[in-house]
C-alpha cells in the first residue's frame, strides 16, 4: 500500500512527512439517523412550546414558524455535536 506524504514537506532528516489520513465520513445510513436525532425532539419540543400560541394559526404558518427556529438549531447546533459523539464512539471502538 502507497501512503500519501505531503508535497516538499520533509523531516530534519530529510525523509518526506507522511500525511495523516481523514477519517472516514459516516455512511448516509448514518447520518439519516443522526439527522433524526436531531430534528425529532427538536420538533416534539418546538411543537408543544407554540401549542398555546399557536392554535388559531393555519397549519402552514405554524410549519413554517416552527422550521425556522427547528432547521438552524439542527444544522448549526445539534447534528455537529451529534457527529463529534458519533466519532468520538467510532473512534473509542477502533482502539
Amino acid at each position: 500500500m502507497v501512503t500519501p506524504t505531503t508535497p516538499g514537506v520533509r523531516d530534519s532528516t530529510g525523509a518526506a512527512v507522511v500525511a495523516p489520513s481523514a477519517p472516514k465520513p459516516p455512511s448516509v445510513h448514518v447520518r439519516a439517523v443522526i439527522t433524526w436525532l436531531a430534528i425529532f425532539p427538536l420538533v416534539a419540543i418546538g411543537m408543544l412550546a407554540m401549542g398555546p400560541i399557536s392554535v388559531d394559526w393555519h397549519p402552514v404558518a405554524r410549519a413554517f414558524v416552527l422550521t425556522l427556529i427547528v432547521v438552524p438549531l439542527a444544522v448549526y447546533l445539534v447534528v455537529p455535536q451529534l457527529m463529534r459523539a458519533y466519532g468520538a464512539i467510532r473512534a473509542r471502538k477502533r482502539r
